[in-house]
């Protein structure tokens, strides 16, 4: 059932065929585009060598790992742009805190607490992000309208901020020194892995010059293989060589040890079919394609990233419970932000799985993949005021 078709193996290689058979003039401006690579031998304990590719053009873990922590005034717009159904729910705080009144706290707290729930905070998360409000009001840090909706935030953010270590800025991935960094994709049917995996690899190719292999390793889905192909074709990209009825861990076992003879491939990126979280079969599947990958290369691999759809709401924190519990997820990516007023689950998964953020999509263009950093987020769902100034608080 999970064996790839023949019409699609055939697509794929026939994408493959149009890329190699491309003009020599253009196969000239890709030549003298493509980075050249030396390589040396490092010892390991034990006595093994390992080989550490170092990239002529300037290519380093060091430099991906800063173009991916740098934000613009252009991201920012887009993750505001982009949450703009949640700040509608959560703009009638604006209306309870201008009528603040320090006797009618706990009142006005309890209405926050709802609203907070409203947009799919959860219970839990609300309750936690209220009562850290609650305790510096009782303590007379704060006494204002203005102030509670900071306090508010600084709470949410902190939340956000923990799997970090507490750390502002962006979660890093976890990166090998040693090429290729290996990095699973999973989630649900209909999260959208396939098209972030491509939005992935065309950020990691045009920002920082990375050679990206993909990997089908969605053997279920029919045209799963012939998207990814495109993908790779438009970030320039390399496709992982299969054969027609692989299974899923053969082709992902296959597809690291490809990449580590050809010797450049900087990033594998490697697909998975989406499964319902609740089947118990395919969740084990799941875990047997992770230590398939593991086989391949003892490291890897490096990141496991779920991607959750932002429209699910609270579902998404069962999600992250059964794929943490299956293949020890280390990072989410949260997707079709866009499209829901349920933006605040997310907090509410990373405060009960202490598990960070890394990406979130807010459209359907490549550069609407952004890499999440906690105070963007918190304040595009909660503009802050001319007068508002975190660091006060």
């Amino acid at each position: 059932m999970f064996a790839m078709s023949s019409r699609v193996a055939t697509q794929c290689a026939s994408l493959s065929n149009a890329r190699a058979s491309r003009s020599l003039e253009n196969r000239r401006a890709l030549a003298a585009r493509a980075p050249t690579t030396t390589t040396t031998t490092r010892r390991r304990r034990g006595g093994r060598a390992s080989r550490l590719v170092v990239r002529a053009d300037g290519f380093s873990i060091g430099k991906l790992a800063s173009v991916l922590a740098k934000k613009t005034q252009a991201d920012f717009d887009r993750v505001f742009k982009g949450t703009s159904k949640t700040r509608e729910k959560l703009s009638y705080m604006d209306e309870m805190l201008s009528l603040w009144r320090l006797e009618d706290v706990e009142e006005t707290l309890d209405e926050l607490e709802e609203v907070l729930i409203s947009v799919d905070f959860g219970p839990t998360t609300a309750m936690d992000v209220i009562e850290v409000v609650r305790e510096r009001v009782e303590k007379g840090e704060i006494s204002t309208g203005p102030q509670v909706k900071q306090a508010l935030k600084t709470a949410i953010v902190d939340i956000l901020q923990r799997p970090n270590g507490g750390e502002p800025g962006c979660a890093p991935l976890a990166l090998s020194e040693e090429a290729p960094t290996v990095i699973m994709v999973v989630g649900v049917n209909g999260a959208g892995k396939t098209t972030t995996l491509g939005k992935l690899s065309n950020r990691f190719a045009l920002e920082s010059g990375a050679k990206v292999m993909l990997v089908p390793g969605d053997t279920f889905r029919a045209a799963a293989a012939e998207q990814l192909a495109t993908w790779a074709e438009r970030s320039d990209g390399v496709m992982a060589t299969y054969k027609e009825g692989m299974k899923p861990g053969a082709v992902c076992y296959q597809a690291v040890q490809e990449a580590i003879k050809m010797g450049d491939v900087d990033i594998v990126l490697a697909d998975t079919s989406g499964r319902l979280h609740t089947n118990c079969d395919l969740m084990d599947e799941l875990a047997g394609v992770r230590r398939s990958i593991t086989k391949s290369l003892a490291s890897a691999p490096h990141e496991t990233l779920l991607v959750l759809d932002g429209t699910s709401g609270l579902n998404m924190l069962n999600q992250a419970r059964a794929f943490s519990e299956a293949v020890d997820v280390t990072g989410l990516i949260l997707t079709k932000l866009d499209g829901t007023a349920r933006g605040g689950a997310v907090v509410s998964v990373v405060n009960e799985m202490n598990i960070p953020v890394k990406f979130v999509g807010v459209g359907e263009k490549m550069e609407d993949l952004q890499t999440f950093e906690p105070e963007s987020f918190v304040d595009a769902i909660f503009p802050r005021d001319d007068n508002e100034s975190r660091d006060e608080l």
